[in-house]
């Protein structure tokens, strides 16, 4: 009888390791590095006002960015627009890489002003 309880445990135990809190955790996070089809699924919920956090955890990590100061030089810190390039290899010709363009609310408070798609 203890074999047979031995073998029910064992035939068991890999569906309960698939619902450990460690892989639970790790599904949450973004993939390394989205297709175009599905950046293009995601970047559908991109909205005004998102937090940087936001976007990353929606998007994952830009592959380029670029800071623009305002007008004048004497603009005080943190005003200008954070801007974020994301880019997919292999991409269709109506997809090409997507820009999200931060302003600043605060200063190292950045939010989502707007984003718009241009293909290369």
């Amino acid at each position: 009888m203890t074999r047979l309880a031995a073998l029910l445990f064992l035939a068991a135990l890999p569906p309960l390791l698939a619902w450990s809190p460690r892989a639970a955790a790790q599904a949450s996070a973004p993939p390394a590095t989205l297709s175009a089809a599905q950046a293009e699924r995601n970047a559908v919920s991109l909205r005004q006002g998102m937090s940087l956090e936001e976007v990353q955890k929606l998007l994952g990590k830009p592959r380029r960015t670029a800071l623009k100061a305002s007008g004048s030089s004497a603009a005080a810190p943190g005003q200008g627009a954070l801007q974020w390039t994301y880019s997919w290899p292999g991409a269709s010709s109506t997809l090409g890489s997507l820009h999200v363009v931060f302003g600043a609310a605060a200063p190292e408070k950045w939010l989502v002003n707007s984003w718009e798609w241009s293909s290369y």
